[in-house]
């Protein structure tokens, strides 16, 4: 066994400083060897695990790790800014065996239920409508007028929430990512924004994700439907949106993407691809508790202790025997394993909605590429901030600026095309 001299505290993955340089805190933490101690809130420590094979391996360990996190959370303070990410509710997210092939069964065949073909169409609509609210000015956010707002849309659609609760659902989601005290009550008004919808179709379903929920073989009851809505809004928003933006910004500052935007060789494929390994979205999570005091990868593991999994970690490595910096670009950065990163997990908790994620994305850059095809970035690299919080890695915002387009027909055809959550065009009417 490796001897790994134990950093003399927990590594904080919280505030301004980790979000602007996430990579030269996991060098520091692969120093430690495969897991390392970290810190996510003012007094909540946890194992991170950098190591590829060790995050595979922990990943697909059902036998020795559960999902269930109620042991670890009752050493929790009940208002710690992490539990409306890491506290237990009945979802496939934190449960195991046979109530997570229940409760995952009804996710994946909901899921099924969006049409790809109908999805892209809808995108690309949607996509559209967006740009033309932005591209007479020459500039725009491409976050906040943009990536924050096509997936929501595809969300509000897909599960029949009415138009007024939109901005509910998305500033819930997003607060719950968050490291601050609002992460708590964000969370409580995207439950409740959900209840209400839940409770409405109870009493009269339509053709939308929610009503299929609930009449799904599983037999979910109201709170267990809730909760899985909010599982599949939580991490079908928020990761899409840092998708996204995470992309795009990959392309308007790798010079290898140069020209890209006029059509260059280089593809928003691709885009995707080196941000799912260098960038990922979701940066830290998959969080994970021994059943009995064990020994893993050389670290000895109490019952009960937290153990989270960095995908940005171990996506990838600095050459094997280099005392220097990690490489910062992805055409020369050294990737684990055998070639597959692990942005979606692994085992049996892999994301359930990678396609119809990868869908969005992909249109959505294709869109604005096609659109705007000299948009620059508006600000210095070094001018961008990201969001703080531990599990997320996320623009706050990504200002461009363009010739100016005149989009005002499409953008009124579009408007009045009929976009209506009574009719998600891109749900079928069954399995």
């Amino acid at each position: 066994m490796t001897p790994y001299a134990p950093p003399p505290q927990p590594l904080a993955l919280y505030g301004p400083e980790f979000a602007a340089d996430p990579r030269s805190h996991y060098r520091r933490l692969r120093a430690h060897g495969p897991l390392a101690p970290v810190r996510l809130a003012p007094g909540i420590d946890a194992l991170l695990v950098t190591d590829y094979q060790a995050a595979v391996d922990l990943l697909r360990d059902t036998h020795t790790f559960t999902k269930d996190p109620r042991a670890w959370q009752a050493t929790v303070p009940d208002d710690s800014p992490v539990l409306p990410i890491l506290g237990y509710r009945p979802t496939a997210l934190f449960s195991d065996g046979e109530v997570h092939a229940r409760y995952r069964a009804a996710i994946n065949d909901s899921l099924a239920l969006i049409e790809p073909h109908a999805l892209r169409a809808e995108v690309a609509r949607v996509a559209q409508r967006l740009i033309g609210t932005f591209a007479a000015t020459g500039s725009g956010d491409l976050i906040a007028q943009y990536a924050r707002l096509l997936p929501l849309h595809v969300l509000v659609t897909s599960f029949g929430v009415p138009p007024g609760d939109a901005d509910r659902i998305v500033d819930g989601v997003a607060g719950m990512f968050g490291s601050g005290a609002n992460a708590a009550s964000a969370y409580a008004d995207l439950v409740q924004v959900v209840t209400e919808l839940v409770a409405a179709r109870r009493r009269r379903p339509r053709r939308d994700l929610t009503s299929y929920l609930l009449g799904h073989p599983a037999g979910l009851d109201n709170d267990e439907t809730v909760r899985q809505i909010t599982l599949i809004m939580s991490a079908g928003h928020d990761p899409t949106t840092n998708l996204i933006g995470n992309a795009l910004l990959h392309m308007l500052t790798d010079p290898r993407y140069a020209g890209s935007l006029h059509g260059g060789a280089m593809t928003a494929h691709e885009a995707i691809d080196e941000v799912l390994w260098q960038d990922p979205p979701l940066a830290n999570l998959a969080a994970h508790y021994p059943r009995h005091d064990t020994e893993f990868h050389g670290v000895r593991l109490r019952a009960g202790a937290l153990v989270l999994v960095s995908y940005a970690a171990a996506n990838s490595r600095a050459e094997p025997g280099s005392s220097g910096p990690e490489p910062s670009a992805p055409d020369h950065a050294v990737r684990s394993g055998a070639g597959a990163h692990l942005a979606w997990s692994a085992g049996p908790h892999r994301c359930p909605a990678k396609q119809p994620a990868l869908l969005i994305a992909m249109t959505a850059i294709e869109q604005i590429t096609s659109q705007l095809c000299d948009a620059e970035l508006a600000v210095p690299v070094s001018g961008l901030t990201w969001r703080p919080g531990p599990f997320h890695r996320a623009l706050v915002r990504l200002p461009v600026r363009f010739t100016p387009v005149d989009m005002s027909a499409e953008a009124h055809r579009l408007r009045t095309a009929g976009d209506t959550a009574d009719e998600p065009p891109a749900v079928s009417t069954g399995p």
